[in-house]
């Protein structure tokens, strides 16, 4: 009996040990699928002059999430695929988030979906990826570590360590499996890899709620410094 337990134990080792191969990816597979999904959004005046540009993801078919404060203010824009020319005009806003600094785009771009991972299963020092376009240097791909799980006026902030910079917000934080677990949102200016990101959970929640498209309106910016 005793032999035969310990076969068993032995097996469901084995069998652990599988499942974690099998789900690990290696950064350059990680990076790779991101950018694929990853997009820069340009957002515009009425007039089509520049405002500035921020980071987003494809979510679902013709859906690009991203922060709200991103797109707050502006009249248009538009999204572009990492290291291509086509521009993908952004047709208007299916759900937002004021307290998350979420909101999710409507774009007319056929792209395979990231898959969103469970944030609330995030632990400290876990690697994490982050992808985006900093300073406007698109497919910029970094790796660091879960730093902390923080709350903000009683909502959950992950904090980590991988760079990130103003023109990031938006784009992706992924585990190893290649999921998305946050969305990068703001970084503590004068602090050293100070960076924050909104969990995966609460941008799950406004996917649901996405509905028709309105025209781009003003939003609540996040109480940190925007990246």
């Amino acid at each position: 009996m005793n032999r035969t337990k310990s076969l068993l134990i032995y097996l469901t080792a084995i069998l652990v040990l599988i499942a974690v191969a099998v789900t690990a990816q290696t950064p350059q597979q990680i990076a790779k699928k991101a950018m694929d999904a990853t997009v820069l959004l340009v957002m515009e005046d009425a007039d089509g002059g520049a405002l500035g540009f921020g980071s987003g993801f494809i979510v679902g078919k013709g859906l690009v999430a991203t922060n709200l404060h991103v797109v707050e203010d502006t009249a248009k824009g538009y999204v572009k695929r990492l290291g291509q020319e086509t521009k993908y005009n952004i047709e208007g806003i299916t759900a937002t988030d004021d307290d998350n600094d979420l909101a999710i785009l409507m774009v007319s771009l056929d792209v395979p979906a990231l898959s969103l991972g469970d944030s609330d299963a995030v632990q400290v020092g876990e690697a994490v990826y982050a992808v985006g376009n900093p300073r406007g240097l698109d497919g910029t791909f970094s790796q660091g570590v879960m730093s902390r799980i923080r709350e903000f006026n009683t909502f959950k902030r992950l904090q980590f360590t991988a760079p990130i910079s103003p023109g990031s917000s938006g784009g992706p934080v992924l585990n190893e499996a290649g999921e998305v677990i946050g969305i990068s949102v703001a970084i503590f200016r004068g602090g050293q890899n100070l960076n924050f990101a909104i969990p995966s959970n609460y941008l799950k929640a406004l996917i649901v709620r996405s509905g028709i498209a309105k025209p781009i309106s003003q939003g609540k910016p996040s109480i940190l410094a925007e990246t």
